[in-house]
């Protein structure tokens, strides 16, 4: 089993325990799938910006607030 059916089977039975039984087992496959799509952008759109910007801004707060 691949990892993107164990994640559908894993969506499909947490709805189900919280009352949601419209979904098939294909709907969630599509579910994850656009998940997986939308957290590969989300990491590349990050790389690019990590690459062009030395420090982020969490970094410069950690660096303010040592003083």
């Amino acid at each position: 089993m691949s990892v993107k059916a164990m994640m559908a089977t894993i969506l499909k039975n947490q709805l189900t325990s919280r009352g949601v039984h419209s979904l098939t087992h294909s709907d969630c496959a599509e579910i994850v799938e656009h998940l997986i799509e939308k957290l590969t952008e989300l990491e590349l759109s990050w790389g690019a910006r990590s690459s062009q910007q030395p420090e982020t801004a969490v970094a410069r707060r950690m660096m303010s607030n040592r003083d």
